[in-house]
């Protein structure tokens, strides 16, 4: 039997010990260039919009004062989220009221220290795109995603890829019909992009033979990048029009971690483990006769990342 002023000694011994060890894997992985993981709290809005866009910015507003006194980070609406999505040949877009919605969620980021992805549209120079936005915590605009790969009539191509940091992750987001064309995630990731914000509203309960095929795709675009993705659709309505929900969060594996229901106005939440080391297969393209191919597209995404839609 010990003494309590040796058990005392010892225990102090101990915290120092480790302490130590601590500070050693911590210098560690400084000299070999890492730093521990990144823990990221995301959430996907299954949202059901209307076509009354002041009413949308309201209701996007509430749910992204609730998520951010819940943690979350970064926060993802499906497309057109903010306008209501318009199956017409021409799209309404009362400006004024879009951008002063806009302005609302800007704010609300702000204020409550909450990133925002989201759909809305914008027009410019006689232009409509079907946008995707992103806000960071200080309601700064990070982007201004034009959709390239169109499903609709009402509106024309954007002009560059995403790639941005979003709570410090290295990111990309793409718009629905986006997500057949691998290129649009696979540069992105070439440079070291790590989530994949897809917002969408999917066809309808109408084409049943589509809904595999759409899950497939999004757990195809993670797997083959070793990528998150949280992926926000707009959910079915009860006469089956409408979108068809499904919304999901994917790990970096292709497996999926959440799932939405079809019909319901769902919220999914979870916190992603993002490695500090980076996938290695996505630069698996920068080797063999596509090389010089890849590195030509990396090349023009980082070029025109920041170009303005016009």
């Amino acid at each position: 039997m010990i003494s309590l002023r040796a058990a005392l000694r010892f225990r102090r011994g101990f915290h120092r010990v480790f302490a130590l060890l601590a500070i050693g894997m911590l210098g560690a992985l400084a000299v070999q260039g890492q730093t521990p993981a990144t823990q990221l709290k995301v959430a996907a809005v299954q949202f059901r919009s209307s076509f009354d866009v002041k009413d949308n910015g309201k209701r996007m507003s509430e749910f992204l004062s609730w998520l951010a006194a819940e943690g979350v980070q970064v926060a993802v609406f499906p497309e057109c989220a903010l306008t209501g999505y318009y199956h017409t040949p021409t799209m309404p877009t009362p400006e004024k009221e879009i951008a002063a919605a806009e302005e609302q969620l800007q704010q609300t980021c702000r204020a409550k220290k909450i990133a925002a992805v989201f759909g809305s549209t914008y027009k410019i120079n006689g232009h409509t795109y079907d946008t995707a936005v992103v806000f960071d915590a200080s309601g700064k605009l990070v982007e201004r995603y034009g959709k390239i790969y169109l499903a609709e009539k009402w509106d024309v191509p954007g002009n560059h890829i995403a790639y941005f940091k979003l709570a410090g992750v290295p990111s990309t987001v793409i718009v629905c019909h986006d997500e057949r064309y691998p290129e649009l995630v696979r540069l992105p990731a070439l440079e070291g992009a790590r989530i994949v914000y897809y917002i969408s509203s999917e066809s309808s309960l109408k084409s049943p033979s589509k809904l595999i095929p759409y899950r497939a795709q999004m757990m195809a675009r993670a797997v083959e990048n070793g990528v998150f993705v949280v992926a926000a659709n707009a959910p079915a309505n009860r006469d089956l029009s409408g979108s068809h929900g499904q919304s999901r969060i994917i790990a970096s594996d292709g497996n999926i971690i959440k799932e939405a229901s079809i019909f319901g106005e769902d919220v999914l939440i979870s916190t992603l483990t993002i490695k500090a080391r980076k996938p290695t297969w996505p630069q698996t393209s920068l080797q063999g006769p596509l090389a010089n191919w890849w590195r030509s597209g990396l090349e023009w995404m980082m070029k025109n990342r920041h170009r303005q839609l016009n």
